[in-house]
């Protein structure tokens, strides 16, 4: 079946995009004029409070609350200490950036080995032929083992392959999240370093919910189509998580490695970059260098509270994060968001650019691909199950609550074979 991204951009009120394959709907994201998204923009911001009891700050940068910076996500080059003991700050955070990144590296290559070799060793476990008798004995003899030799090697999912890709998952977080975790604080406590009315350049990470403001951070980072720039991020080249397989992570390294990346600057090459040659990455990574020195211009001239980098909008990000060669065309409905559309692909990606096609016919575009009523049914907080049971999906302010419940499927025996199989 055809995969086809879908564009309705027919109303200025709200855009909508839609990733379908065949008629079925796989990705669904929207946009409205009076409320667009905050995350990933960035500010240049004032302090307004410094609250000691929760080590954080809050600070005014546009919103329409102000925003809440906790202590362990403001770089030490905001402190205001001695520029001796700043320069410390900043070589301890280097070092403990290389050695995480080292961590992380290792870790990924044993899991992968580990999985490999189990992979090895059940295929080379060829089952014998036996009677009845010979089965039961032989399970009896070997059960202790078999329990212990689980589908899982540390967390991680063993799959049957014929190509390289050994372990199917190392990491569900997006390739934009693989930024560093922020190292604790030792040191120093919040209102000793940050000051009310000081200024810094701070991005959304979180949007505002509830009575809560926007969540923030001064570690920058700015995705592009096959890398994500990490300004002022002590560490040199990463490779995202989900990318497994150690020949493809050992030639990535590789390209990282050549960048030529600024001390203080971090780049992780995205999933998307796995097929890519190093001319198309270093051709993003340029891209992104020279988008962030426009920001620190901007920052420069500017005055607090004032935004100085919005994340692109919802065209561009969808055909930047969305977009992939399973994708046979684009189809857009209505005539600006056709030519957002078309002229982000021809910066993009030129030798796709025509698959991004205007639609115009007289039946709405996601009427013809049978979206709309697919709505409906996503909106449905009730998910009936293949086995007869259904959940219900009831989000919170903290928390999203999954109910799994049987329903109809009371085929088996037992509790525990009923609750598996649901």
């Amino acid at each position: 079946m055809a995969t086809r991204m879908l564009i309705d951009a027919s109303h200025e009120e709200e855009t909508r995009v839609v990733i379908v394959k065949g008629t079925r709907l796989e990705e669904f994201d929207y946009e409205t004029a009076s409320r667009k998204q905050l995350k990933g923009n960035i500010y240049l911001a004032k302090v307004t409070r410094v609250e000691p009891s929760l080590q954080a700050a809050f600070v005014e940068y546009g919103g329409n609350r102000h925003g809440f910076l906790p202590f362990n996500e403001i770089h030490p080059d905001y402190y205001q200490v001695p520029i001796s003991d700043r320069e410390v700050l900043i070589e301890q955070e280097a070092a403990a950036e290389r050695e995480a990144s080292d961590l992380e590296e290792a870790e990924i290559d044993e899991k992968t080995v580990e999985a490999a070799q189990a992979s090895s060793e059940k295929s080379d476990d060829e089952p014998e032929v036996m009677t009845d008798s010979e089965t039961s004995v032989e399970e009896d003899e070997e059960d202790g083992v078999i329990d212990d030799a689980d589908d899982t090697i540390g967390g991680l999912e063993v799959v049957d392959s014929d190509d390289d890709d050994i372990v199917e998952n190392l990491g569900g977080e997006d390739d934009v999240d693989d930024r560093r975790a922020s190292p604790p604080r030792r040191n120093y406590k919040i209102q000793e370093v940050i000051k009310r009315r000081q200024i810094l350049l701070v991005q959304v990470v979180k949007e505002e919910r509830g009575n809560k403001g926007a969540a923030l951070t001064t570690y920058i980072s700015l995705p592009g189509r096959y890398s994500v720039l990490m300004p002022n991020t002590g560490r040199g080249g990463g490779i995202s998580r989900k990318i497994s397989n150690p020949a493809d992570r050992k030639r990535l390294k590789k390209i990282a490695n050549e960048l030529e990346v600024p001390d203080g600057i971090g780049v992780i090459i995205r999933t998307a970059g796995l097929s890519r040659t190093k001319v198309e990455i270093k051709r993003d990574y340029e891209f992104l260098m020279r988008l962030w020195d426009d920001i620190r211009e901007l920052t420069l001239k500017s005055i607090a509270p004032y935004c100085v980098y919005e994340e692109a909008n919802l065209i561009k990000r969808c055909i930047r994060d969305l977009y992939n060669k399973e994708v046979s065309e684009v189809l857009v409905e209505g005539d600006n968001g056709y030519k957002v559309a078309k002229d982000f692909m021809r910066k993009l990606m030129p030798s796709h650019a025509k698959k991004v096609q205007p639609y115009k016919d007289k039946i709405p575009l996601f009427h013809r691909f049978q979206v709309e009523q697919q709505f409906a049914s996503m909106y449905n907080p009730e998910v009936q199950l293949k086995s007869g049971g259904y959940i219900v999906i009831n989000p919170t302010e903290a928390l999203v609550s999954i109910d799994v419940n049987s329903g109809k499927a009371t085929r088996e025996r037992n509790v525990e074979d009923t609750a598996t199989k649901t």
